[in-house]
């Protein structure tokens, strides 16, 4: 009795992707495209698996490679909304932004000569992006016959997902503060106050203990006003939020009454509030970390907790800080002797920076008895 193969639709997708790539670009140069796209196809999917494991390699990385740039902005969606300094970024790996010098001296009705000759001292600055990377996954060759699931493509997903996660909590943290040229920068910090009753409520934060002030709306109308103070743009400001502190704002009464009017701009049936005190809201499972202290150290992604832990709300005008995107790379080796499998790994250089310290504004959680 024959038994009938099993259709690997991940293999079906990426052959109908290369189809349409092919004849897109077979058109290019005055081929038919459907022609092109269908022997491409159909070529994919009668292929021996051995010559399909060496031709469309080069094409799998690629892909990847962009795919995991892709996710980088659609799980951190936040990124998009500050000053891109890619075009800065040199060989992949350093931002270098040239920086004009003072602006000169205008005198009107000048009646003293000679001039007094200046010249304009022009600085640079210059700070190496971090950069990311997996360690080497293994997947044995048993998996990929045996498994029911593109194992491989399961693993791809999980590193991008990691990667990802990792590089946004860096980049909240540099965008509150970061040290270029010998130079730090940091935002300022306002901090809750739990409202006019000063409600507390219980640390949310894995490690911390005790009870916090509540984040309550005049908390963030005090971190624009203290923008507004400093001349900062009201266009494009953001406020991201983790989902404990944006849930006790969710609990104000004022925007419980404007729940679903003028225009959904509050829709608390799913959890959104999409503007307030001129501030784009956003969230995000965790946002900072800052110590007790009398003035607050923010605390790097990873470091170990504490029970005097205070989190904190991120606000941001979008050319008050910087990101850059430098490098992605895919590595793999394939049916690789030594593992009798697959191996792969990822690398990933992006990083950031605060450019303005006035347009920056963390909101950290005050601690109470």
């Amino acid at each position: 009795m024959k038994v009938l193969k099993r259709i690997k639709w991940s293999a079906v997708l990426f052959n109908l992707i290369m189809a349409l790539f092919m004849g897109v670009a077979g058109q290019a140069v005055g081929l038919n495209a459907y022609a092109v796209a269908g022997t491409v196809f159909t070529a994919g999917m009668v292929m021996p698996k051995e010559m399909k494991a060496v031709l469309p390699m080069a094409v799998q990385v690629e892909m990847w490679q962009s795919d995991f740039v892709e996710n980088l902005f659609s799980d951190n969606p936040f990124m998009n909304y500050a000053f891109n300094g890619d075009e800065y970024v040199l060989k992949g790996k350093v931002v270098h932004i040239p920086v004009v010098g003072a602006k000169p001296t205008i005198t009107k009705n000048n009646t003293s000569w000679p001039l007094t000759v200046t010249q304009r001292a022009d600085s640079d600055i210059v700070y190496a992006i971090d950069f990311y990377s997996t360690g080497a996954i293994h997947i044995v060759d048993a998996d990929k016959v045996e498994l029911s699931y593109d194992k491989r493509q399961s693993v791809i997903e999980e590193e991008s997902a990691a990667l990802n996660e990792t590089a946004g909590d860096w980049m909240l943290r540099d965008w509150f503060s970061k040290t270029v040229n010998g130079d730090t920068v940091t935002g300022s910090i306002v901090r809750t106050t739990g409202g006019a009753d000063a409600t507390a409520v219980a640390a949310h934060l894995p490690s911390a203990t005790g009870n916090r002030l509540k984040f309550v709306k005049a908390d963030l109308k005090a971190a624009s006003v203290l923008m507004n103070k400093a001349k900062i743009s009201k266009k494009d400001r953001y406020a991201i939020f983790d989902s404990e502190m944006i849930s006790q704002l969710q609990d104000d009464p004022d925007l419980i009454k404007r729940d679903g009017v003028n225009g959904g701009e509050v829709n608390l049936k799913e959890g959104v509030i999409m503007k307030l005190y001129g501030f784009n809201i956003m969230e995000r499972a965790e946002v900072l970390r800052f110590t007790n202290a009398a003035t607050p150290v923010v605390k790097d992604p990873g470091a170990a907790g504490a029970a005097t832990d205070n989190a904190g709300v991120l606000c941001w005008q979008k050319n008050c800080v910087e990101k850059a995107l430098g490098e992605v790379k895919f590595f793999e080796n394939v049916d690789d002797a030594t593992y009798q499998g697959d191996v792969y790994s990822a690398l990933l250089r992006v990083g950031g920076r605060i450019r303005r310290a006035a347009g920056v504004v963390a909101i950290v959680q005050a601690a109470t008895s």
